[in-house]
């Protein structure tokens, strides 16, 4: 089934029950034309079930259910394939817990209409963060600012998840060689659609701390994201 003209959130899980009811209906009160897909690691809790629950009431949810804990990388690969197949005009990519708020969404969708990329930014004016230890963010800024450095563009936030992309920057951007996760994800996605001739529009929002559940944030994903700018960096691919 094809749907044009139409723009998808993605919003990958891993034991979110008690995030992804409350979160998908405020979604859907908010851009009610808008399509939103799940994409489930077999979450043990009744996440899935909880979504195909909501397909009763809402025909814009959809669900994708992968047998393990395959990682934010792969998620995100799976969902923009499935969003070009179907042909969707851009996909915004959002975080389960609401530390990605909602209400940013029309304004990013929007944005989407003028630009290829649009990046919820934590660092330009307006932007910042909510609820987070000095040692948090000073992981965080300074992550971006040493990928900015490495990689030589200007983008000021390169490791947040809140992102929008036009359906011909993912086309363009190679999709199947991408390998990284977490924090080093994001860098790659917009470090290659920047080389590639997509200028972003990076747009404040407001970080929160998740409101329920278990951060899946862990120190092996930023020592990777610190390594694999350099990969970036040099390889042809990016």
């Amino acid at each position: 089934m094809a749907f044009k003209n139409s723009n998808l959130v993605v919003i990958p899980t891993y034991n979110e029950a008690q995030n992804i009811v409350p979160l998908i209906t405020e979604v859907v009160r908010l851009v009610p034309d808008t399509h939103i897909l799940v994409v489930d690691d077999n979450s043990q809790d009744g996440t899935a079930t909880l979504v195909k629950d909501l397909q009763q009431k809402f025909s814009q949810v959809h669900i994708i259910e992968r047998n393990g804990k395959l990682g934010l990388g792969t998620a995100y690969i799976t969902a923009f394939k499935w969003a070009l197949s179907r042909g969707y005009d851009a996909v915004i990519e959002m975080d389960a817990d609401f530390s990605h708020n909602p209400e940013v969404l029309p304004h990013m969708i929007d944005e989407l209409t003028r630009s290829p990329t649009v990046i919820g930014s934590r660092y330009v004016k307006g932007g910042g963060t909510e609820n987070w230890h000095w040692l948090r963010k000073l992981i965080s800024k300074g992550g971006s600012l040493y990928a900015r450095l490495v990689l030589g563009i200007p983008i000021r936030d390169l490791t947040g998840g809140f992102n929008g992309w036009q359906k011909q920057v993912l086309t363009k951007i190679d999709l199947d060689s991408i390998k990284s996760e977490g924090y080093s994800f994001q860098i790659e996605l917009k470090y290659r659609s920047y080389k590639r001739g997509f200028t972003p529009k990076e747009i404040p929002i407001i970080f929160s701390e998740r409101r329920e559940g278990q951060s899946k944030m862990s120190l092996w994903i930023i020592i990777e994201a610190l390594f694999r700018v350099w990969k970036f960096r040099f390889s042809k691919s990016s």
